[in-house]
């Protein structure tokens, strides 16, 4: 098999050569020596056989070949190589060819010995410098990754993977992790996107799953179509029965009451049947039948669940809310205290025992569990926590002293016993008899708590259960207490173990107990340690995301469990994931995880777009006894693999991986996996400065292709790409120096507008050092009539055109607080709907109205004469409750028919911040980009949002403030945008895609600079190339705002590593660059030398790309159809990965045949992963190669001083 750069046989054939010559060389040092000769099973020597075998054997066959069952004379093959290649590595010191790592690590993980297979990748990452061309590597890695719930990391070494080879043979079993990982991680909407990829009735499941974190019956739909699947395998089934299921007993949306408990007892009960095994199923049977007054049912359902899997928090949770609705107060003891050994951050369990503990008169003790739930992460209603707290401190001190009292009283009148009157005896007789009983029941609870397996009575006395027993305060007085409190899942220690398919958690439920059955309350799932977990957004009942594993089984040919066996439905319901923005996570026996891996400096250049790279970057060592691992991870120099061979998987791995960074780079597109296999770089060493071909970007396009066919036949793959010198993009570093604290709030730049047409104007916000500029009073210098703009206009124009309209919360700019307003967060919640211009207007209007009331009534409630209040009671009366506000947004006004006279009034802006220009590089695209090269309108309120981001592909914007109110705006500089990121992954949070609001403390910390500044109305912001910027209302406002793309190289160069590095994440690129490049060779004379060479450079692989594929087409016989591009037809992106597709489409032949006007265009990569020999698929030819070829040659460097277009 040969599936990445680096060829596995000549690795194979190196390998054995040392191995011949050092074996040999050996043996003759110890007969001379006069030393026994070794075993052959010490230093065994691989046949030439066996060295052929090895040649295709690479970590792609991980999940495909099973070691255990079939396989035996392979495993055995593989034990005696990894013997071997440890026997070289020793006598040779270490100095082996790289390769020789590689394949050792691919050995080591089909063995599944993961520690050695981290280990030997270590050390080909750190001696081969162009490591990222080798797929089958990164895939290897990735797997060691994934086994050890590293999922950042994993996420990284998957996607470079896909980066560079998109027809990777094992790419759907990475786009199905990619999915399973995202959801652990919360990110939702790539996972949805990812798992739609490999379709099966397994990620169908998943599919369903994460429909029901918000969209139910969305879910509920999916898994009834799931169900009607033909031979749907048991364990899906059983698991889509669950979901269903449970989600039923849960969300109120899907029904009343008892026809959604009656619903879900069904499911449930016909998932037991598919499962019989299924612990977690037998846990939500319970739950529905203790929801519905049926506690015999539900306790025979709780002790099944025991007894089919490890003991649960959750389970043990809800017995004790069970005994106490069966007022068995001291079971119920007994109960929470197994449910908080097994977790002891389950926050549910700890406030059902402050419960008991506050009915039995045990402040003391209760104070205490609030205080253990209140810990939890867990916890949802600290506040209310704290108040519950406070009383009974109030309480405590009260009975405090009257005890005191009665003490006090009981030793005068023992003292005093002979000369006490009748009624004073009495007294004195009764003291003592309570002091013995409480005294006696102490004894009792104590000589329980030692017990190691109490014996346990069911609700009516029968039946009988058994866990380790635990310590905590006996209850006094018992009775029946009243309280609802909900539970949260988390895995069993084996459950933690497994290293299989990351699961989700179960859902979070209720317990009612005291209350009336069906009127459950519920918590969040617990995460585990710090990772982050796949709980969902709560619905009214609370419904989260669920134990999804059991859908896994399927996939037991192709994914490899730590514990060598499938994944069952009955297993972790709750999977962490460790990764750099956790902590240390719960681990156990049989396979512990790497804990402390920490996020990468780019090991490789900033990305593969920049213009002109001169030198391959190569890993460095951070330390002289040290070298680095890949993406980030350490490994000492002088240890060799077979010195680590003794490293448990318990092994920790440190290390901040740091690399030479290039400026510039040369290609503005993906650098294809090369065939032909390169002299390896030695360790920490750069190529000199020359080119890695002998085609330059100048020659005719005649010269181009011809050499890229000599190239072709001299055996250059067809999915190579010339000059190949790329890496897959990297985060760039934080700039360096370190800016001192007094710099990290710079000044906004500010000009007074008095010519707003002065060119200095125009080099002075492009300028690439000022990342922000505020242009003061621009509407006024040129006469704008703004009201052109106002709500009353807008109403009057068009009252129904549509807004896109989010719900957020109010809050200040400087602060982002959650729901409840008690945590700090960067995730900034913002759902979406849409209304109408007039509704929205209703609103603002209403809005507005509402604010003068309020403001009216704090004039009468406090007079101006009243003593300030104190910070803390302003801030916390700032930041609760938070109110929720709806943000008019993204209100398209490009249509000239419907919005002439504004679009008109526009024109009067100086050209490089007009909408249309010469000099706007998003003129030049062709066709329309919403809210791009068109003008887009927001309507506020005080506190609407624009979280944070940057423009499309870093184009620079033009934001002008229509009023009346202001805007707030934060910005930081372009160079910091890699530590944003970090920050939004250390959050869970998309940087691209999600929605977040930065704390301003973290940001001064990290030594990010932030510009902060309001903008008036009349005022202009101008957003440099790149700039990340999050703005809010102050007032009550309307803003326009659109892209603009100056025509310099600094644009050119951001706007192609975005679009770069957007391939790398598998986001879509809102701007085509390889079809605009192609306009701007058509339409441009560009006189700028290196915006010349990056323009030419993208034209020439394109050409040559559009070439190699119309060759490898007719070689399989497949001749390609001819259609011009209409005018303003839009760009082509693939329908399935969104990459931008261009001049050769392929469509599938039926969709092409009805002659829609706009095609389902998919990929190359992706087409021929639908039919290998493309035989559904028309190849739709847009441009001709002729033109295509004149294009390129009539492309040249304009003198200076001359640019036109």
């Amino acid at each position: 098999m040969q599936s990445c750069g680096v060829s596995l046989a000549v690795a194979a054939c190196a390998a054995a050569r040392s191995l011949g010559s050092a074996s040999g060389g050996d043996e003759e040092k110890k007969m001379a020596a006069g030393k026994a000769s070794e075993t052959e099973e010490d230093f065994p020597t691989l046949t030439a056989q066996e060295r052929d075998s090895l040649v295709g054997i690479d970590s792609s066959l991980f999940g495909f070949q099973r070691l255990h069952e079939d396989g035996a004379r392979t495993k055995a093959l593989l034990l005696k190589a990894v013997r071997s290649y440890d026997s070289l590595i020793l006598k040779a010191e270490g100095k082996v060819e790289p390769e020789l790592f590689c394949q050792l690590g691919h050995f080591n993980l089909l063995l599944e010995d993961y520690a050695k297979a981290l280990s030997a990748y270590q050390r080909y990452y750190s001696l081969q410098s162009d490591y990222w061309k080798n797929a089958a590597f990164l895939y290897g890695l990735g797997m060691v990754y994934f086994h050890y719930n590293a999922f950042q990391w994993a996420i990284k070494a998957f996607q470079e993977v896909l980066y560079i080879d998109p027809s990777f043979s094992r790419a759907k079993e990475i786009h199905l992790r990619l999915g399973l990982m995202f959801k652990v991680n919360t990110d939702y909407e790539s996972s949805l996107k990812v798992l739609c990829l490999p379709l099966s009735s397994t990620i169908q499941f998943h599919i369903a799953h994460l429909y029901e974190i918000q969209r139910y019956r969305a879910a509920k739909e999916a898994y009834e179509s799931l169900l009607q699947t033909e031979n749907l395998p048991a364990q899906v089934k059983a698991s889509t029965l669950q979901q269903l299921g449970w989600m039923h007993h849960t969300v109120e949306q899907l029904g009343d009451r008892a026809n959604k408990d009656s619903y879900a007892i069904q499911c449930l009960q016909k998932s037991l049947e598919a499962d019989p095994n299924s612990g977690q199923s037998w846990y939500f049977l319970g739950r529905c039948y203790s929801s519905i007054g049926k506690v015999q049912d539900a306790f025979v359902s709780y002790r099944q669940s025991i007894d089919k899997s490890e003991a649960s928090a959750d389970t043990w949770c809800s017995i004790g809310v069970l005994y106490q609705q069966q007022n068995q107060p001291m079971d119920a003891l007994q109960a929470y205290i197994c449910a908080v050994q097994l977790d002891h951050g389950h926050a549910a369990a700890w406030m059902d025992l402050g419960t008991l503990y506050e009915s039995c008169s045990q402040p003391h003790d209760a104070i205490k569990c609030y205080i253990n739930a209140m810990r939890s992460k867990a916890c949802s209603n600290a506040t209310a926590l704290t108040q519950r707290i406070k009383c009974l401190q109030v309480r405590r001190e009260g009975e405090i002293q009257e005890g005191g009292v009665q003490s006090q009283l009981l030793d005068q009148l023992r003292s005093n016993r002979a000369n006490l009157k009748p009624l004073q005896l009495q007294m004195l007789e009764q003291l003592e008899a309570q002091l013995n009983l409480m005294q006696q029941h102490q004894q009792q609870v104590h000589g329980l708590q030692k017990g190691s397996a109490p014996h346990w009575a069911g609700p009516n006395g029968d039946g009988s259960l058994s866990s380790s027993g635990g310590s905590t305060h006996p209850l006094s007085h018992p009775q029946t207490p009243h309280n609802q409190v909900g539970h949260s899942a988390t895995p069993s220690p084996r459950q933690q173990a497994l290293n299989h398919l990351p699961s989700p958690p179960s859902p979070p439920h209720s317990a009612t107990s005291g209350g009336a059955p069906g009127t459950p309350a519920t918590k969040e799932s617990t995460p585990l340690g710090n990772g982050p977990t796949a709980t969902a957004t709560k619905g009214p009942g609370e419904m989260t995301t669920a134990n999804s594993t059991a859908a896994a089984e399927s996939l037991s040919n192709h994914v490899q469990s730590a514990a060598g066996d499938g994944v069952t439905s009955n297993r972790s319901p709750h999977h962490s994931s460790d990764n750099p923005k956790g902590g240390d996570p719960t681990t156990s026996a049989p396979h512990k995880k790497i804990n402390n891996i920490h996020p990468a400096v780019s090991s490789a250049a900033s990305s593969p777009i920049s213009a002109m790279s001169t030198a391959t970057p190569s890993p460095k060592s951070t330390e002289p006894g040290q070298s680095t691992g890949p993406h980030g991870l350490n490994s000492p120099s002088t240890t060799t693999t077979a010195a680590l061979s003794s490293a448990g998987p318990s092994t920790v791995v440190n290390g901040n991986g740091k690399g030479g960074i290039s400026e510039d780079s040369q290609s503005p597109l993906k650098a294809d996996p090369p065939a032909t296999c390169r002299r390896p770089t030695p360790p920490h060493a750069r190529t000199p400065p020359s080119s890695s071909s002998s085609v330059s970007i100048y020659p005719s396009s005649t010269d181009v292709l011809k050499a890229c066919r000599n190239l072709g036949k001299n055996g250059l793959s067809s999915s190579s790409i010339l000059l190949d010198k790329c890496p897959p993009p990297r985060l760039p570093p934080s700039p360096s120096p370190v800016l001192p604290k007094d710099k990290l709030n710079p000044p906004h730049t500010k000009h007074l507008c008095e010519d707003a047409f002065f060119p200095p104007l125009h080099q002075f916000c492009t300028n690439p050092s000022n990342p922000v500029t505020v242009i003061r009073g621009l509407a006024g210098a040129l006469k704008l009539d703004l009201g052109l703009f106002s709500t009353k206009t807008l109403v009057e124009a068009n009252p129904d055109h549509l807004v896109e309209c989010r719900t957020q919360l109010s809050q200040p700019a400087d602060e982002n607080w959650d729901l409840s307003g008690t945590k700090k967060m960067w995730r900034c919640e913002s759902g979406r709907a849409h209304t109408t211009i007039a509704k929205y207007a209703q609103y603002q209007a209403a809005s507005f109205q509402e604010s003068l009331r309020e403001n009216e009534k704090k004039a009468l409630k406090e007079p101006s004469d009243t003593e300030p209040a104190s910070a803390e009671s302003a801030a916390r009366k700032r930041r609760g409750p938070l109110k929720h506000i709806k943000f008019g947004t993204n209100i398209d006004v490009s249509d000239e028919r419907k919005w002439k006279l504004q679009l008109q009034e526009l024109s009067k802006l100086p050209a490089f911040a007009r909408v249309v220009s010469a000099g706007n590089l998003l003129s030049h695209v062709g066709h329309t980009i919403l809210g791009m090269n068109t003008v887009q309108l927001y309507m506020k309120v005080p506190g609407s949002r624009i979280p944070g981001h940057q423009e499309h592909n870093n184009f620079c914007s033009v934001n002008i403030n229509i009023g009346p109110g202001d805007c707030e705006w934060f910005a930081v500089p372009e160079p910091y945008w890699g530590v944003m990121s970090n920050f939004c992954e250390k959050n869970n949070i998309n940087f691209l895609m999600g929605s977040w609001w930065p704390n301003l403390e973290d940001l001064y910390e990290a030594d990010v600079p932030v510009y902060r500044f309001i903008q008036r109305p009349g005022d202009l912001v101008w957003l440099n190339t790149g700039t990340v910027h999050w703005v809010q209302a102050i007032g009550w406002c309307n803003n326009i705002a659109w892209n603009v793309g100056p025509l310099s190289a600094h644009q050119y160069k951001l706007a192609v590593e975005r679009y770069e590095w957007n391939k790398l994440q598998s986001v879509k690129s809102h701007v085509p660059m390889v079809h605009l490049s192609w306009n701007m060779a058509r339409n441009i004379k560009v006189s700028d030398h290196k915006l010349f060479q990056m323009i030419k450079y993208c034209l020439l692989r394109t050409l040559k790309q559009c070439q190699s594929v119309k060759e490898a087409l007719a070689a399989a016989g497949k001749e390609t159809v001819l259609q011009s591009r209409n005018r303003d037809e839009p760009a082509h992106y693939c329908t399935i990965c969104e990459v931008e597709v261009f001049n050769l489409l392929f469509v599938r032949s039926e969709l092409l045949s009805r002659k829609q006007k706009q095609y389902v265009v998919h990929c190359q990569d992706c087409a021929r992963k639908g039919s290998a020999e493309l035989d559904n698929f028309v190849v739709v030819e847009k441009h001709r190669m002729d033109d295509l070829m004149q294009v390129y040659d009539q492309f040249t460097l304009a003198p200076l001083h001359s640019s036109s277009s």
